[in-house]
């Protein structure tokens, strides 16, 4: 029997927690909750989480800014956000903190359902060992075989969707792979998402993000990966 997967809800909406608690344990999964950041980092201290979801909008510390903390932590569970907001740049702004996927309130259960084992399907993905050893970009290192990347020594956190992206460029060295194969490859919403995810990446592995060396844009095409 498949192990269930456990999930935190981090949402100061006591009713929405409630009603989000019982339909995942309907459907299978274990399911803890905590109505803000801090006791989210309390439960997280003494459970491991398969994935996290997290609203946005909360007293004190908001989603954002807890997903980044996570994030720069180094820890690497995949998180969905929940969002009241729909404008493009509050969906940037949630990406660009690290989370896997955002779904905009009012949501469909099932959707939600769709959009968890969605994620929980791609963190679960090996990558593939056609392509195996370590690529150098400049001072970082990418283990492939591990999907860890480093610099000088120290290990540089990816989330998810960095490690999906890396894992299909890999797979097409020196090859351009277009923003649509990315998109798909990855499971990301659209081309525009794959963009914000890509100058994400640059920042970790780029010397000038701004001057690519290594991920370079292939004008009106997509992105090509070249290692040292």
């Amino acid at each position: 029997m498949e192990e269930k997967k456990h999930i935190l809800v981090i949402d100061d909406d006591n009713r929405l927690r409630r009603l989000l608690h019982q339909y995942l344990k309907e459907n299978g999964f274990i399911v803890s909750e905590a109505a803000n950041p801090d006791e989210a980092r309390k439960m997280m201290d003494s459970f491991l989480f398969d994935i996290l979801i997290l609203d946005v909008m909360m007293p004190g510390e908001n989603g954002f800014c807890f997903a980044k903390s996570l994030r720069e932590k180094g820890m690497q569970v995949p998180i969905l956000m929940l969002t009241a907001m729909g404008e493009l740049q509050d969906r940037i702004e949630g990406l660009e903190s690290g989370v896997d996927d955002y779904l905009s309130k009012p949501f469909d259960p099932k959707e939600l359902l769709l959009r968890l084992n969605s994620i929980l399907r791609r963190a679960a993905m090996v990558p593939e060992k056609e392509k195996t050893g370590v690529l150098s970009f400049g001072a970082c290192l990418y283990d492939v075989d591990r999907a860890e990347l480093s610099r000088d020594g120290h290990s540089i956190p990816l989330t998810q969707v960095e490690r999906d992206l890396l894992r299909v460029l890999v797979d097409s060295l020196g090859k351009e792979v277009s923003r649509m194969e990315l998109a798909m490859q990855t499971g990301t919403e659209n081309e525009r998402t794959v963009d914000v995810q890509i100058n994400r990446l640059r920042k970790k592995i780029e010397q000038d993000s701004k001057n690519p060396r290594y991920l370079q844009t292939v004008r009106g095409k997509g992105y090509i990966l070249l290692p040292q």
